[in-house]
């Protein structure tokens, strides 16, 4: 039948698909991407090993901490703009735009530079500074839940007074917080929506390749708009993850001598830090393992949805297509792939939420020893289960994105698909005023012949 024809042409491509290439989804945005994002990582090494090895020389003569900094007081003994935080701010700033530079000339996407470029910056700083509220709130909970301790069990040991202002000391940090993270996530929408038109445009640069695939407009319209709204979540929740490690497992490690020992083991040097490790990575294992079949099926779904979605639309224009056997045997396809997704989702779904309940009880059994004995206060108790709460949920990023994953991968693979079509030595263009769209038209498109004058 005719619907089968886009469909075998597809899966005989399937084999076809070019990885030497760097693909359009990131290269319509991002300069020379394979180069940009190496190079990001070897300057946050850099970075990294400046800040610890010449850091304070470089505090002595840069640092803006002695003019900006507040001053620690009894009521505050670390406030959060201290005189060394505001210098570690100011130096992850610094590395951040000074990365920017030159990116300005070098990589060939100068268009995009100051959304691919400056705006990711941007959005990773953010994400550098949400982490660092959080660990100064892990702080603020030692504190406040000490008090709130002292409150119950010596009642009018505390004062009204007293209780407020610890309330309006937190106020005071995470009031401007809400506000940045308001404002980023309004920045985000933009920076996302960019790069959907980036990727748009140079696909429809193509479009004379690519008409006849079959989902073509599916994949310019929607395929393009999820996988940058997929590829940014996971990248900004990845570098979150991977900020918060830094940032908590020493933390973690110090406050795991708080632990007398562990259930069944005895005592263990950095306890909970092992005790996350393994927990998370047993999950990521488990659903991996569980969920392997997964994208296969997210991506054969797309593929009977686009046959079917096509064969609809040939029927708005064209009364002899859309006939019933086609419309029948399409939709069995449908029908079919999404109950395989369902029962493969179902043992998926019972591992996931089994191992995401049970993990909540893991940090409670591990200090069950401690807690029993009376070595920890209701503030450390807080401070460690919060800690511990953020390390495990960076380690368990894969486990707990693996869904998003999945999705990630059927649409990637659809597009890999499609842009195998594209000729290697085919234009860049990535934007709806660039000259090489606008040109590809009239360059496909050649206008008709003046008809010769009569005789």
């Amino acid at each position: 039948m005719q619907f089968l024809a886009g469909r075998e042409v597809s899966q005989l491509h399937d084999s076809d698909i070019r990885s030497s290439r760097e693909s359009a989804l990131f290269r319509s945005f991002f300069p020379n991407p394979r180069l940009f994002f190496s190079a990001a990582a070897i300057w946050t090494a850099f970075c990294m090993t400046v800040w610890f090895t010449i850091g304070p020389t470089l505090q002595s003569v840069l640092s803006l901490g002695p003019v900006l900094g507040v001053a620690p007081t009894e009521a505050q003994p670390d406030p959060f703009f201290s005189s060394d935080k505001v210098w570690l701010y100011q130096y992850i700033l610094l590395a951040g735009y000074l990365f920017c530079l030159p990116w300005y000339w070098i990589g060939g996407n100068r268009r995009w530079f100051w959304w691919s470029v400056v705006g990711s910056v941007t959005i990773v700083e953010v994400v550098y500074f949400n982490v660092q509220v959080s660990a100064w709130l892990n702080d603020w909970y030692g504190t406040f839940y000490n008090l709130i301790q002292t409150a119950l069990t010596t009642p009018n040991s505390v004062t009204l007074d007293q209780f407020l202002s610890e309330m309006a000391t937190v106020a005071y940090v995470l009031i401007p917080n809400i506000t940045v993270l308001v404002l980023n996530a309004f920045f985000i929408a933009h920076y996302l929506f960019r790069w959907r038109r980036a990727m748009t445009f140079y696909y429809m640069s193509q479009w004379p390749h690519l008409r006849h695939v079959e989902g073509a407009s599916q994949r310019v319209q929607e395929d393009t708009q999820r996988f940058a709204n997929i590829v940014e979540g996971l990248a900004v929740n990845f570098v979150g993850s991977v900020m918060t490690l830094v940032v908590f497992l020493p933390l973690l490690w110090t406050l795991s001598e708080n632990i007398t020992e562990l259930p069944f083991i005895g005592p263990v040097s950095g306890s909970l830090v092992w005790v996350a490790l393994v927990s998370s990575a047993f999950g990521t294992v488990l659903l991996a393992l569980v969920g392997i079949r997964l994208p296969g099926l997210e991506f054969h779904n797309q593929r009977v949805e686009a046959a079917l979605r096509k064969e609809l639309v040939y029927g708005e224009d064209h009364t002899d297509r859309s006939d019933p056997p086609s419309i029948r045997e399409l939709f069995r396809n449908v029908q079919t792939n999404y109950f395989r997704l369902y029962r493969n989702y179902l043992y998926f779904n019972i591992a996931r939420y089994a191992y995401l309940q049970g993990a909540n009880f893991v940090p409670l059994i591990a200090m069950g020893p401690s807690i029993v004995t009376g070595a920890l206060t209701l503030g450390l108790f807080q401070q460690v289960n919060n800690a511990f709460g953020q390390v495990e949920d960076s380690f368990k990023f894969f486990a707990s994105s693996w869904t998003t994953i999945v999705s990630l991968i059927s649409v990637y693979k659809r597009l890999s698909l499609f842009e195998s079509y594209i000729p290697k030595d085919a234009p860049l263009a990535n934007d709806y005023d660039d000259p090489r769209y606008l040109d590809s038209w009239h360059r496909d498109n050649p206008p008709a012949a003046e008809p010769a004058p009569a005789q």
